[in-house]
């Protein structure tokens, strides 16, 4: 297709996707359900699982092949600006004297979920047909454990927001450990990539890079953004252009050192000032991306998603045991972690159920493997099924513990927590997150 008709093509796709992703987050919050649950089924409804089986010329006329690198393109940039708003809102939230219980829950949620990755893999070898040609028996196992490893952050952040928990020790312990997870698992999954690659170069490149990227955010763009908010002469556009450019330029950074486009703009998000300028920026900055681009990203996941290889009885399998092993990893890891360190009951229950859900971090992480050539068709649908999964569970869950147990000792609020927000109250940060 020539660039004249991919873009009439594009914009037709960009109807059907924002309009289903909509209709269905809407139906599915009736059920209480986070939008980000809803957006997630809408890509599968659009993919060869539901439409390119009742109407394969349909799916194909809608989304042809040509289209798939627009759409990826178009929600990148979504996740990009998700992130950058995701990190502004944890920065605000984090309280003090947690960070030994919540680097325990973050510890010990990535590492039993990914040794009981990394075993259910290397017990399905030459049983289930979840391996990329070309590709090791060690590097599936690790992307595999990486991925069950990982926590859907911007969906636990919208969760605590929408429960009013911003203020409570629970729900600045969860953001906490939710994050220190992320960057462990981002950090994992460069290394995985790179010895997929046989190089050791790539790994270095990540490490090395990360720190020396921390280095400067926290330091120099730090200050820059705090002084471009504060500046009296500088109009709105400006500010809005410094920063776009300052996300887009950590958001390049850090993908081509291997630790991924959304990293550098969760960044940037953390270290954005506070105050009426900022925070009319960060909505200004993210709003129009999040509702447009990002349904874009669910959409393009969906294209890749077969469930109907998940007729095949050994992947059903695979898929069966690597959903117990994320469940039992990830919520049982972070109970047990959060309880050792005298951590209430209630706390401990809600902190993993939340910690459990994958979301739309783990879908990122299965289209890098994707475009890497690490994951075939067959384990990304039962990856994909694990997160679906995962984050479905996530708030019957938690509005199930509520009604069997009152959360008294987990709604204490932290000691020195920091107001949010100039202006308003409590517990509400700008926009909501999606996922």
């Amino acid at each position: 297709m020539s660039a004249t008709s991919l873009a009439p093509a594009f914009l037709a796709a960009a109807i059907v996707v924002l309009l289903v992703c909509r209709l269905v987050a809407w139906a599915v919050s009736r059920t209480g359900q986070p939008p980000v649950v809803g957006e997630m089924i809408a890509g599968v409804l659009l993919g060869p699982s539901v439409l390119g089986a009742l109407a394969p010329r349909v799916e194909h006329a809608v989304f042809p092949t040509a289209l798939m690198p627009l759409l990826y393109v178009a929600g990148q940039i979504g996740l990009v600006a998700f992130m950058f708003q995701a990190g502004h809102e944890f920065a605000g939230r984090l309280g003090e004297r947690m960070a030994g219980t919540a680097a325990a829950v973050s510890a010990v949620g990535v590492t039993l979920p990914l040794a009981l990755g990394v075993g259910v893999t290397v017990l399905a070898h030459g049983h289930a047909p979840v391996f990329a040609p070309g590709v090791s028996l060690g590097v599936s196992a690790a992307f595999v454990g990486v991925a069950l490893a990982i926590t859907a952050f911007p969906m636990l952040a919208r969760i605590i927001t929408e429960r009013g928990l911003s203020g409570t020790r629970y729900g600045a312990l969860a953001l906490a450990s939710g994050a220190l997870d992320d960057v462990v698992a981002w950090c994992l999954l460069a290394a995985v990539l790179s010895a997929a690659t046989g190089r050791t170069w790539p790994v270095a490149e990540a490490v090395g890079g990360g720190v020396v990227f921390a280095v400067l955010v926290f330091t120099v763009v730090r200050r820059g953004l705090a002084r471009a908010m504060a500046h009296p002469s500088l109009p709105d556009e400006g500010r809005l252009l410094l920063v776009v450019v300052t996300v887009f330029a950590a958001a390049w950074f850090t993908d081509k050192i291997g630790l991924y486009a959304v990293f550098g703009a969760f960044c940037v998000g953390v270290v954005m000032p506070r105050g009426p300028v900022a925070e009319r920026t960060v909505s200004t900055v993210s709003h129009v991306p999040r509702v447009v681009f990002l349904p874009m990203f669910f959409a393009y996941s969906g294209l890749n998603t077969r469930f109907g290889l998940l007729g095949d009885p050994a992947l059903l399998a695979f898929a069966a045991a690597a959903l117990a092993a994320a469940v039992l990893g990830k919520f049982g890891g972070c109970w047990a972690a959060a309880r050792l360190r005298g951590e209430p009951p209630a706390l401990a229950l809600r902190l993993g159920t939340l910690m459990n859900a994958r979301g739309l971090m783990q879908l990122i992480a299965l289209n890098a493997g994707l475009q890497d050539g690490i994951v075939n068709r067959q384990l990304f649908a039962a990856l994909v099924l694990v997160a679906l999964v995962t984050t479905l569970m996530t708030t019957p869950v938690l509005s199930w513990l509520d009604r069997r147990s009152p959360m008294e000792a987990a709604s204490h609020p932290p000691a020195a927590l920091p107001r949010v927000v100039e202006g308003q109250p409590e517990g509400r940060v700008g926009p909501g997150l999606h996922g």
